[in-house]
């Protein structure tokens, strides 16, 4: 029995290093990304002032999911208030048809083009939280089964082999 609990004891431990390997891996390409789409948004030099916040620092660039959400919905708002829906929109050409020398249509394509974009930081900064989290989670994990299989091997060296 003995030989048997030392066998899972290091297959345990293992799967703990595999885990903690994973986790690490995890962690280091959340934060990674997350660093990379905080620089994008810096680049692009839109600020909340700058899209009518009031009271907001104009030197304050959006960089945080929480920043990019409030923009975005801001903009929607706006875009909105254009035409309620991209029917209504095209409602107002002559031709049914997307024309850019309609204000009212290129504001609308714009406003809808900047509202993806902040949307889109607001979904890609929510998934690197998600992996950072999860990648933190499986290192706990990789750990307790890492020290759970030790504990397994030195219980296996104590309990005398039975025939």
């Amino acid at each position: 029995m003995s030989r048997l609990a030392r066998f899972i004891g290091i297959a345990v431990i293992g799967l703990g290093i595999a885990a903690l390997v994973m986790g690490v891996a995890f962690v280091v390409e959340g934060q990674s990304k997350a660093n990379y789409i905080k620089k994008s948004m810096r680049q692009e030099q839109v600020t909340m002032a700058a899209l009518g916040i009031e009271g907001a620092d104009p030197d304050n660039l959006i960089d945080s999911a929480a920043e990019a959400e409030k923009v975005a919905n801001l903009v929607k708002e706006h875009r909105l208030s254009i035409a309620p829906t991209y029917a209504d929109l095209m409602a107002m050409s002559p031709t049914g048809r997307y024309d850019p020398s309609i204000k009212a249509h290129l504001s609308y394509a714009q406003a809808m083009n900047l509202e993806n974009y902040l949307y889109l930081g607001v979904a890609s900064l929510g998934l690197t939280t998600v992996t950072i989290v999860s990648g933190v989670f499986m290192m706990v994990t990789g750990l307790g089964l890492s020290l759970t299989g030790f504990a397994l091997g030195l219980l296996a060296r104590k309990v005398p082999a039975t025939a």
